[in-house]
C-alpha cells in the first residue's frame, strides 16, 4: 500500500461518485472479480449492481461472512411490523469474490457487530425467531427487529416481538 493510500484513503470507486450522502466517506473501498467495488461507509455497505451501486444499512445486515477471497452478504429486507417492532426476512446470500481486499473484511465485521446492541434466540416448538436491538445508521435510536426462522408461527413470534417492543419503548428490560 503507497504512503497515499495510508493518508488519504482508497480512492472513490466511480460508481459512488454522486450518490454518497453529503457527509458519507469511504472508508474502504476493493474491487470485486467481476466489476464494481464493495465499498464501507459510516452509513452502510455499497454493493455492486448493474445500474452503479445501493447501500445497504448496517442495520440491514444478517451476517457477512470473509473467507478466502470472497465476502458472502446475507442481507435482510423490512417484511413488515409488529406494533414498533420490524419484522425481517432474510435474502439470499450474495458473493463477491475481491482480489485485492485491503480492510474491506474488518470494517466489515465491526461495522455489522457495532450495529448490534443486544441479541436473544427464543425457539418455538416450531422454528424459533431471532430477537435484535440494533442501531440505525445516521439516527440516534435503536430498533427491535426480528426474524423468525423458516416454518415458525408469524402470528406467535409477531406477538412477542410487539410486547418486547413495547417493554423497550417504556424503559422496561
Amino acid at each position: 500500500m503507497s504512503w497515499l493510500r495510508r493518508i488519504f484513503g482508497e480512492p472513490l470507486p466511480e460508481e459512488l461518485r454522486g450518490v454518497l450522502a453529503e457527509d458519507e466517506h469511504v472508508l474502504g473501498a476493493a474491487a470485486t472479480s467481476t466489476g464494481g467495488h464493495v465499498a464501507v461507509t459510516a452509513l452502510g455497505l455499497w454493493l455492486p449492481e448493474a445500474a452503479g451501486a445501493r447501500r445497504v444499512g448496517w442495520h440491514l445486515i444478517s451476517k457477512a461472512v470473509w473467507q478466502g477471497d470472497t465476502l458472502t452478504v446475507t442481507e435482510a429486507e423490512e417484511e413488515g411490523y409488529a406494533g414498533r417492532a420490524v419484522v425481517l426476512a432474510d435474502r439470499p446470500p450474495v458473493r463477491y469474490v475481491l482480489p485485492r481486499p485491503g480492510k474491506v473484511p474488518l470494517l466489515v465485521r465491526q461495522r455489522v457487530e457495532d450495529a448490534i446492541r443486544a441479541r436473544y434466540r427464543k425457539d418455538l416448538p416450531e422454528g424459533g425467531a431471532w430477537f435484535l436491538i440494533r442501531k440505525v445508521p445516521g439516527t440516534d435510536g435503536v430498533v427491535l427487529q426480528v426474524r423468525p426462522d423458516p416454518g415458525a408461527d408469524r402470528e406467535l413470534v409477531a406477538s412477542m416481538a410487539e410486547e418486547a417492543a413495547d417493554k423497550l419503548a417504556g424503559g422496561s428490560p
